[in-house]
């Protein structure tokens, strides 16, 4: 049987706590939120504590947080239009330089894999991609207005320059830089979900992306590349991107985040119902036509709404979550 079980719960933050993010090499954890503040989590002896705050950097919410490939410089995303980047040049984490542009909060901010490049998105509808060159001078590459509403999540595939985004009109699109004229461009729209899209999660391929929604599904989307064995049509000869399975009836209420494990295959869902889910693809299953089973529900996970969850990107069935209780909570998931 499989279980969740409830390794330490963190205290510190004041307020909500919006989201968490793992270090690269899974030893660290950052959480934001609220009351305005970074905090950055490490082992002392078998415990997770507190090893320092993260302050100054915002006048308002943090909404997201990232950490960089080389997991020396942090992203946060806030409600006051800014994105900052902290560097530990000095030995301390210190907000060096302020990315400023978007109109409205900032929603939510990702790196890319080679550490290139930052995405960031807000309210007032737009996904803005920064160059980051020796993580000296950042310059604003692209505003992408592709979206007719609010923008809630930005994230990078795995191994390409290739940006997905989600967002209260309903669609997930994904953005990718033209050589031609080097502005990035919308060429794929994905359409399925009837209502705001909160979140997404590429997996360890970057041919498939799971997405969570308020219409309370979460939802499975294969990649097919132009002359693909299934004769799906590729227009212009860009990839086409179809949703292949739709899990419906598991969540009560809004689905705010998923992520799907880059170790192990398994995706987590964080749920305004206070639960998280954990699902995982059968075995025999048809990558066209792929079969998930919910394999592991933890009932009030937090208090109140969970926001965040994400796995651990080393340790396979460590997790952490974030919830509207304040609180951050170390999970360990087992078969």
């Amino acid at each position: 049987m499989s279980t969740l079980e409830l390794k330490q719960v963190l205290t510190g933050h004041k307020g909500r706590v919006w989201n968490v993010c793992w270090h690269p090499k899974g030893s660290v954890l950052a959480s934001c939120g609220e009351d305005k503040t970074i905090r950055i989590w490490g082992m002392e002896g078998p415990k997770w504590a507190m090893k320092m705050i993260l302050a100054e950097g915002h006048t308002r919410t943090i909404r997201e947080i990232s950490w960089s490939p080389c997991g020396k410089y942090i992203g946060s995303a806030s409600f006051d239009a800014t994105t900052a980047i902290w560097d530990q040049k000095s030995g301390e984490f210190e907000c060096n330089v302020t990315l400023e542009g978007h109109e409205n909060e900032v929603k939510s901010v990702s790196w890319s894999n080679s550490g290139e490049l930052i995405a960031t998105c807000s309210r007032d509808k737009s996904v803005w991609i920064w160059e980051c060159n020796n993580h000296e001078d950042y310059e604003c590459a692209s505003v992408i207005n592709a979206h007719t509403q609010d923008v809630k999540k930005v994230r990078w595939h795995p191994h390409e320059d290739v940006v997905a985004s989600a967002s209260y009109d309903n669609t997930v699109k994904l953005f990718k830089e033209d050589p031609a004229d080097n502005d990035w461009f919308c060429f794929a729209t994905l359409s399925s979900h009837t209502s705001t899209v909160w979140s997404l999660s590429f997996d360890s391929t970057g041919t498939r992306l799971v997405t969570c929604s308020d219409d309370q599904t979460v939802k499975i989307w294969q990649e097919y590349k132009p002359d693909n064995n299934a004769g799906i049509p590729t227009p212009d000869n860009n990839p086409v991107w179809k949703c292949v399975c739709t899990l419906s009836g598991y969540h009560t209420r809004t689905v705010y985040d998923v992520d799907w494990c880059k170790k192990t295959g398994l995706i987590v869902t964080a749920c305004g119902d206070d639960t998280i889910r954990i699902f995982r693809e059968e075995s025999d299953s048809d990558i066209n036509q792929p079969t998930f089973n919910l394999v592991c529900s933890h009932e009030t996970a937090h208090t109140q709404d969970v926001n965040s969850v994400q796995w651990n990107p080393v340790f396979a069935g460590q997790l952490a979550s974030a919830g509207d209780d304040g609180k951050v909570k170390i999970w360990f998931y087992s078969d």
